[in-house]
């Protein structure tokens, strides 16, 4: 049988570059939340589809492969699923059209700091236990 997992417990990761995304899995690993990785937005939108009770914790770079960046990412899960704690994080300033972030969305030059995001995670995971 599969593994029940507790509302808004996951911390999702939306990062094309391999080892950054599994840089901050492995800092993510260190906290209370389960850790799932998409590598582009669509990725990630079709994982909140299904799971979006569970997600409690969202960090996604900027430029990301395909239709979608992170920033229309969050801009959407803003929107739908208003719960999730959402970091934007980028290794280049934003342009004038990223600057746009919504007012409740971090954003986290790279390279960020480890603390920083735990710190982030932190608060959704205590968030989380609130509901």
């Amino acid at each position: 049988m599969g593994q029940r997992i507790e509302p808004y417990r996951v911390a999702l990761i939306v990062e094309d570059d391999f080892e950054v995304r599994g840089l901050a899995a492995a800092l993510l690993e260190e906290t209370d939340l389960k850790v799932v990785e998409a590598s582009s937005a669509e990725e990630a939108l079709n994982y909140l589809r299904q799971h979006s009770d569970e997600v409690a914790f969202l960090f996604a770079d900027v430029r990301l492969p395909c239709l979608m960046d992170g920033l229309d990412l969050v801009r959407t899960v803003r929107l739908k699923w208003p719960w999730v704690r959402t970091v934007l994080t980028s290794g280049r300033p934003l342009d004038q059209r990223e600057g746009e972030v919504p007012r409740d969305v971090r954003f986290m030059p790279k390279p960020w700091k480890a603390l920083d995001v735990l710190m982030e995670a932190e608060k959704a995971a205590d968030a989380s236990r609130r509901h």
